[in-house]
Order: structure tokens, then C-alpha cells, then sequence
């Protein structure tokens, strides 16, 4: 399952969970692409529940829409993410000290108030 939800001006919402196919990646990115219009140096909170890796055809639909995705990032300047699994929250940061621009910090659920307070700092 994912939600995506335009919060405001400059800020994107995102809940993730379960295991997305081909199908469900190209959804995903195509309301990603959508609600991302406009922004600029935006935040971006993404809370990840019971995620599982995606399916191969899903990584494919993702590499195949690279370039955008580079673009995409561009527009945010701010990504929290919320989750209970470590390893997902330091792939996240990692993630972050590799693209230039996009300051990411990551939190446990019990912290997303304090997810929510960084993003607006």
C-alpha cells in the first residue's frame, strides 16, 4: 500500500507498506510525479510500515523513470523518515549523504513529532 498526499505548498506526505509490484510502482511514481509539481525546496515526510522489498519489475519501472526521480529530488530540500525498521532508516540517511541537496534524518515512530518539528525547522 502507499498514500501520497500534497501537505500545503511545499510538502509532500507519504505512507508506505506491504510489497509493491510492477504495477503498483508505476502508480506510485505516477502520483509521486503529480502531487511533487510545483514544489520548491520542499519537505517531504515518509513513514514506512511493514515495507518488504520490491518486486523485480517494480525496480525496474523505477530505474526506467531515473532521470525524473533526479529531478524530482531537486525540488526538496528536507526528507524525514519515519520507521521502525533500523535498517530502513539507515539506508535512508545514507541515501541522503549521497545526494547533493536533500538533507535526510530518519526517526522511530515514537519520534515523528520531532520528525515533524525538523521538517519546519
Amino acid at each position: 500500500m502507499f498514500e501520497i498526499t500534497r501537505n500545503g505548498d511545499n510538502r509532500l506526505d507519504m505512507v508506505f507498506s506491504g510489497k509493491l509490484d510492477k504495477e503498483g510502482m508505476r502508480a506510485c511514481l505516477g502520483q509521486l510525479f503529480s502531487q511533487a509539481r510545483g514544489i520548491e525546496h520542499g519537505r517531504m515526510l515518509i513513514r514506512v510500515g511493514d515495507f518488504q522489498m520490491p518486486t523485480a519489475g517494480a525496480l525496474g519501472v523505477e530505474l526506467s523513470h531515473l532521470p525524473q526521480l533526479f529531478r524530482l529530488v531537486r525540488q526538496f530540500d528536507r526528507c524525514a523518515v519515519v520507521c521502525a525498521k533500523d535498517w530502513i532508516r539507515k539506508l535512508s540517511e545514507i541515501e541522503g549523504a549521497v545526494i547533493p541537496g536533500l538533507q535526510v534524518k530518519s526517526f522511530a515512530p515514537e519520534q515523528e513529532a520531532e520528525a515533524q518539528a525538523w521538517l519546519v525547522s
